[in-house]
């Protein structure tokens, strides 16, 4: 029987096997033509970097994409030697770093490509972005031409991708994500009429890949559907997803309480009548929106239990009066299922007010991962980014 880490009260289960799973079906959908570019950034939306790294590289995806540099170097530290993207922005003191781990760089702007340039020491790939409609980070449509035209003049700089992203393409109304779209085929047309011939262009993230099949391309990027998720509604897919992520925690303390108590900071919530109480050991110093006060619940002994007053930073009270036998030590569930109750990360969100990718990317690290995988439980033994693990059995 696997047991918790010693004095571990709040932990996140993290499927492997899921994991593995969701690239594989996401690979049968776009097809064998098509590279799958796993988006492990913001620490694997809060599933940890290295450990799903691994599995997708392995359930078949082809490259990694990250947002930051130094996730970028941890993954080579790890010994990845996969392509990883670097989708986010090279500053002038961090090119080398991108040059010594073999990272390729998403270039925008002349002084980047320069600066990368002038220290290669060797040929090095990058791929260009441009904005076709989202009005963030990329290159001015009408400028890509023109910065094509520099970036061949510059010796050691391959362009292997250009790309764009989708702002609306897990929306039930499309026509945004389809002139996206038509603008971004129009450039790569005209590109190739110059003499420009990009072999890896790339534009769907996770909710393109499902609504705009004739955008997959050399490559896609899915990131919220490899943890089991969709961005909506209306981009949820039609293959089968397993979620990869439960948020557990403990019960640490349980009361009887008299009518008309109050419950936790600024007395928000005043007992109507007798109720039992359980402290559980979670709070928004693990990542838990304190904006969930007063309007949550969490699953114990797989039934609902509302949350009662504001959530603290390591803690909140729950209402167990309807639950028998309720006892110090019994798990809770806050994101997942227990017994035949689920609680979903979209629920969550909802009740937080934003969305299912906040909710997993925002856990914190004093939030121990635990990996499961062919039937073990791997247990990092120090820190979220630590790949060194043990097996315990099931």
């Amino acid at each position: 029987m696997f047991m918790i880490p010693d004095g571990v009260v709040t932990w996140a289960e993290i499927d492997l096997d899921a994991i593995a799973h969701n690239v594989q079906v996401i690979k049968a959908h776009v097809g064998a033509d098509t590279e799958i570019i796993a988006a492990v950034k913001a620490n694997a939306y809060g599933h940890g970097l290295l450990p799903v790294a691994r599995t997708a590289l392995d359930a078949g995806a082809g490259w990694l994409a990250v947002h930051r540099i130094q996730a970028g170097v941890a993954l080579r530290e790890a010994g990845i030697t996969a392509p990883i993207l670097l989708l986010g922005h090279t500053t002038r003191s961090g090119v080398d770093l991108v040059l010594a781990n073999d990272l390729t760089p998403t270039v925008v702007d002349r002084e980047t490509a320069q600066a990368l340039s002038a220290r290669a020491d060797r040929p090095i790939r990058i791929h260009v972005k441009i904005d076709t409609g989202m009005s963030r980070y990329g290159l001015a449509l009408e400028k890509t031409m023109g910065f094509m035209y520099y970036l061949s003049s510059l010796p050691n700089l391959i362009v292997e991708g250009i790309f764009s992203h989708f702002a609306t393409a897990d929306a039930a109304d499309l026509a945004h994500a389809r002139g996206q779209w038509r603008r971004f085929t129009k450039m790569i047309e005209a590109l190739e009429n110059e003499g420009f011939y990009v072999p890896m262009p790339h534009v769907c993230n996770s909710a393109g890949l499902v609504n705009l099949p004739e955008a997959h391309l050399a490559a896609v990027r899915p990131g919220l559907l490899i943890y089991g998720m969709a961005p909506t509604p209306a981009s949820a897919p039609h293959f089968p997803l397993r979620r990869a992520l439960t948020l557990k925690s403990t019960v640490i303390h349980v009361r009887r309480l008299s009518p008309g108590s109050a419950i936790s900071y600024g007395r928000t919530y005043i007992t109507q009548g007798p109720m039992v109480a359980a402290l559980v050991s979670l709070g928004y110093g693990d990542g838990y929106p304190r904006l969930i006060s007063n309007r949550g619940a969490v699953l114990i002994h797989g039934q609902r239990a509302p949350i009662r007053g504001r959530i603290c930073m390591d803690q909140f009270v729950v209402d167990v009066t309807h639950i028998p036998g309720v006892h110090v030590g019994d798990e809770v569930v806050a994101i997942g299922r227990q017994g035949e109750g689920e609680l979903t990360p979209e629920e969550v969100a909802g009740w937080a007010e934003t969305i299912n990718y906040e909710i997993t990317t925002g856990l914190l690290p004093q939030v121990v991962r635990l990996y499961r995988q062919n039937g073990y439980y791997l247990a990092p033994r120090e820190g979220l980014e630590q790949w060194a693990c043990y097996l315990r059995a099931v």
